[in-house]
C-alpha cells in the first residue's frame, strides 16, 4: 500500500485528488491548519465513513508556515509520494495580502522541499504550478517551453515555487515535478472564484434569494477544464519513469462573458438583466487570455481533457440549483416541524 500526502487536502482538488488516491488503495494523509471552525466540508464524507469502508484517511494538523511540523511529519510516516497543492490560491486576494501569499504559496513550497531534503525519505513530489504564471503571455497557446511574466502576488509566488521545484530536482536528485494546470473547476469550486461566483448566483437569482451579479472584466478569457480530470493528470505525473514539467490544460479558451452566457442560459435566464461590472473586482494587472497546449501531457502521459466547456457549465450550474433547492427544502421541513 502507497502512503501519500495532500497538502490542501480540504481544497476542491485536494478533496477529489484524496478520493482517486483511495480509490486505488493508498492510505491518504492531508494537512489540515488548526483554526476556530475546521473547512473540511469537501472531504467530511471520506473522512466519516473510513471506519465503515477502511478508507485509510487520515488528517495532521500542520502549517506550510511551520517547518517543524512538515520535518516531523516526514520523519514518522516514510511518504511514497507528496501532493503541495496548499496555497493561498485566490489571485485578486493576493493583491490584498501580498507578504502572506509570498510565504504560504511560494516559501511553504521550500519548507516541504527542505523537509523531504533533511529527512531524505524521498518520496516523489508533485508542484501544483499554476498558468497564472504565464501571465502577460509571451505565445499563443501556453506550453512547457513558454516564458513567464507573472501579472500577481500570487503568480510570482507561484512562479518561485515552480523553480524551486526544478532546483530541487536538479540539486539534490529528487523526484520532483511541475504540473502546470490551468483553470480547472467544479462544483466544489471556491465561492469566491469566478466561475462558482456566477453558478451560485444563478442559484440565488432563480429562487428569488439574490438580485444582482457583480463581477469584474468579463474580457478576460481562460482554459478551463473539470478538476476531477485535472487532478488524475497529477497522479499520472508521478507514476512516470523520470520526473519531468507538464502542461495540463482543455486547449480551449473562453471568456468571463461566455461563461455567464452559458450559465444563465442553462437557468433559463438573460444574464444581462442581472450582471453588472464593478471595478473593484478588476485587477491591477489583468492577465488577459491563457489557452494550454498539454500536447506532452497526451504524448507522455497519455492525458486529455474529456469533459467540454459547455458540459462543464452546466454540472456546475445544475449542482448549485440542486444545493440551494435542497437546503431551502431542509428548512421549509424545519419550519414544519417546529409549527406542530
Amino acid at each position: 500500500m502507497k502512503r501519500a500526502l495532500i497538502t490542501g487536502i480540504t481544497g476542491q482538488d485536494g478533496s477529489y485528488l484524496a478520493e482517486l488516491l483511495l480509490q486505488k488503495g493508498y492510505e491518504v494523509h492531508g494537512i489540515i491548519r488548526r483554526a476556530s471552525s475546521i473547512n473540511s466540508s469537501r472531504i467530511d464524507h471520506l473522512y466519516q465513513d473510513r471506519h465503515k469502508r477502511g478508507v485509510k484517511l487520515f488528517l495532521h494538523y500542520g502549517d506550510l508556515s511551520d517547518s517543524v511540523s512538515l520535518v516531523k511529519m516526514m520523519y514518522d510516516l516514510k511518504f511514497d509520494e507528496v501532493y503541495h497543492l496548499g496555497a493561498q490560491s485566490h489571485v485578486r486576494v493576493s493583491y490584498d495580502i501580498p507578504e502572506y501569499t509570498a510565504d504560504i504559496t511560494g516559501v511553504g513550497t521550500i519548507r516541504i522541499l527542505e523537509a523531504i531534503r533533511e529527512t531524505e525519505s524521498n518520496p516523489r513530489f508533485y508542484q501544483a504550478s499554476s498558468s497564472e504564471m504565464f501571465g502577460k503571455v509571451a505565445e499563443i497557446p501556453q506550453r512547457e517551453t513558454t516564458p513567464f511574466h507573472p501579472r500577481s502576488p500570487y503568480a510570482v509566488a507561484k512562479v518561485f515555487s515552480y523553480w524551486a521545484t526544478v532546483n530541487y530536482r536538479e540539486g539534490y536528485n529528487m523526484f520532483a515535478c511541475n504540473g502546470i494546470l490551468f483553470n480547472h473547476e467544479s462544483p466544489r469550486r471556491g465561492e469566491t472564484f469566478v466561475t462558482r461566483k456566477i453558478t451560485r448566483a444563478i442559484a440565488h437569482i432563480k429562487f428569488g434569494l439574490q438580485e444582482k451579479l457583480y463581477l469584474g472584466n468579463l474580457d478576460a478569457k481562460r482554459d478551463w477544464g473539470y478538476a476531477p480530470e485535472f487532478v488524475e493528470a497529477m497522479w499520472l505525473i508521478l507514476q512516470q519513469d523520470k520526473p519531468d514539467d507538464y502542461v495540463i490544460a482543455t486547449g480551449e479558451t473562453h471568456s468571463v462573458k461566455e461563461f455567464c452566457e452559458e450559465a444563465f442560459a442553462h437557468a433559463g435566464l438573460d444574464w444581462g438583466k442581472y450582471v453588472e461590472i464593478d471595478k473593484r473586482y478588476y485587477r491591477p494587472a489583468e492577465v488577459d487570455l491563457l489557452i494550454g497546449d498539454a500536447s506532452k501531457a497526451k504524448r507522455v502521459l497519455g492525458w486529455e481533457s474529456k469533459t467540454r466547456f459547455k458540459d462543464l457549465v452546466k454540472l456546475m450550474v445544475d449542482a448549485d440549483l440542486k444545493t440551494l433547492e435542497d437546503q431551502l427544502a431542509g428548512k421549509v421541513a424545519r419550519v414544519d416541524v417546529g409549527q406542530h
